[in-house]
């Protein structure tokens, strides 16, 4: 799905002086690469504060831990996303309160989110799905109007644009309360290991993050609160550093390949190629379609991978229906736009170094299997 080896080659030189400079520093544990990327991403996105931590699932429990929710408080998000984000809501004590997707973007209903307040509700977590920011100016106006906090699951979406109707713009993950992100070496600013980050412009709330990641303590060995061990470590730092500098390019390299996909299936009725909403960019971490259900996407997406090409579901199975999830709050036909996704989406390989060719080989191994069951 992604070409990790063919993207490192590309600016291996610079990446591999970076590593080796660690290790001759032996400066691992919050480093100067640390420091510095803190900096140079926090100056890409326009943010006050990026807080680097372990991972991005680290990252959106901090948050929560920082904001002071307590068990019992809800805390709305999609029931179409990865597991995390629900994940660590429960992990907390918190109780996750799921709501459907837009039929189009895949994001969080803002009109069922705002169904689902009561008053033990205290934050939303829209997840900036599969690349392209949920609908933020409403959901920020209903959190407002309620008092909630918006914590921004942007795991998929760094470098996204969203434009506000006054014609401002704003980075995904810097809009809300606060923010996490994911730097899992498939995302599309990635790290050779696991790594994350946090970001928030509220001064108070930064210096409680970073204090809950650090075992609770600003002061070493003085520990204030109950807290956390989540780091980035400096080798990881490095790359991330010498990657940011690209990270628009291979946006970009992606928007492109997107490009390809729709017009190669524009004229498949079968098919529904992604949607881009007017007030967001697409930067593409998937490039996820539907397939008609009258046609059979488990099949489709064997066939695919028979002709040793990737392809993905994301998600087979929604956090309503998971186990670990399951509430009598739920009921099968709840949720109609999500149940109807995961029987209908798959994902194409989507990365920095598709070629043409590769695209012509991938495209028309999807229109040969619909062609052939037409």
């Amino acid at each position: 799905m992604v070409d990790l080896l063919g993207q490192y080659a590309k600016i291996k030189p610079e990446v591999d002086q970076a590593i080796l400079d660690v290790v001759e520093s032996s400066a691992y544990i919050n480093g100067p690469e640390v420091k510095n990327f803190q900096k140079e991403l926090e100056q890409y996105l326009s943010v006050k504060h990026v807080i680097p931590c372990a991972n991005g699932t680290d990252g959106l429990q901090i948050a929560m831990m920082a904001l002071g929710l307590k068990p019992g408080d809800e805390v709305i998000t999609a029931t179409f996303t990865y597991v995390a984000t629900a994940e660590v809501i429960a992990l907390l004590g918190l109780t996750p309160v799921l709501v459907d997707v837009d039929p189009k973007t895949f994001n969080i209903n803002i009109d069922d989110a705002r169904a689902a307040i009561t008053p033990k509700t205290k934050a939303i977590v829209p997840v900036h799905l599969f690349g392209q920011c949920a609908h933020m100016e409403p959901l920020l106006e209903l959190a407002s109007e309620h008092n909630l906090y918006v914590v921004e699951d942007t795991a998929q979406a760094i470098g996204a644009d969203y434009t506000f109707s006054n014609g401002t713009k704003a980075k995904a993950g810097t809009m809300g309360t606060v923010a996490a992100t994911s730097f899992f070496p498939s995302k599309n600013l990635g790290c050779y290991g696991d790594g994350g980050a946090i970001f928030t412009n509220d001064d108070d709330l930064a210096a409680k993050i970073r204090k809950v990641a650090n075992h609770g303590q600003s002061v070493r060995y003085y520990h204030d609160e109950v807290g956390v061990n989540s780091r980035l470590d400096s080798i990881q730092a490095a790359i991330l550093r010498r990657k940011l500098p690209h990270l628009d390019e291979y946006n970009a390299a992606r928007e492109k390949a997107a490009a390809f996909y729709d017009q190669a299936f524009a004229d498949v009725d079968a098919l529904t190629t992604p949607f881009r909403s007017d007030y967001s960019t697409h930067v593409f971490h998937q490039y996820t379609l539907q397939l008609d259900p009258k046609l059979d996407r488990n099949a489709l997406v064997e066939y695919i991978q028979s002709k040793n090409i990737p392809a993905m579901i994301y998600y087979p199975v929604a956090l309503h229906m998971q186990k670990a999830y399951k509430s009598e709050r739920y009921l099968v036909g709840d949720f109609a736009v999500t149940e109807r996704l995961v029987d209908s989406v798959f994902s194409l390989p989507m990365h920095t170094e598709l070629s043409e060719d590769q695209l012509e080989f991938i495209t028309h191994t999807v229109k040969d299997f619909i062609n052939n069951q037409s």
